[in-house]
């Protein structure tokens, strides 16, 4: 989850942070692209637009707002086991070729 610094700054794509957009951040999937994350715990899943690069944690492998943490049922730890699963391709790729992820922690 995005931490609480982040509000306001420029992310990968330019665009200012918004903690209550659909922002997420992925290590190589394109950005622009839209992505469905689902909890393994609770089966909620959220879409989100990846705009930013991260996360820099080892064994994580997307950052979520904290507004989509919450609607995935994973707040208050802030971690979660996910899957992630490509839903488009941004016509002007920025990054590269996307996939499906293996769920983390």
């Amino acid at each position: 989850m995005f931490g609480p610094g982040s509000e306001g700054r420029r992310t990968a794509r330019g665009e200012r942070f918004d903690a209550t957009s659909d922002t997420a951040a992925h290590g190589t999937l394109p950005l622009g692209m839209v992505a469905e994350v689902t909890n393994l715990e609770t089966g909620q899943s959220e879409r989100v637009t990846i705009r930013d690069r991260g996360p820099y944690v080892g064994g994580r492998i997307i950052d979520v707002t904290p507004q989509t943490a919450e609607r995935l049922g994973m707040r208050r730890q802030g971690v979660a086991p996910v899957e992630v699963t490509p839903l488009t391709v941004p016509s002007s790729s920025a990054g590269s070729s996307g996939g499906r992820d293996d769920p983390a922690r």
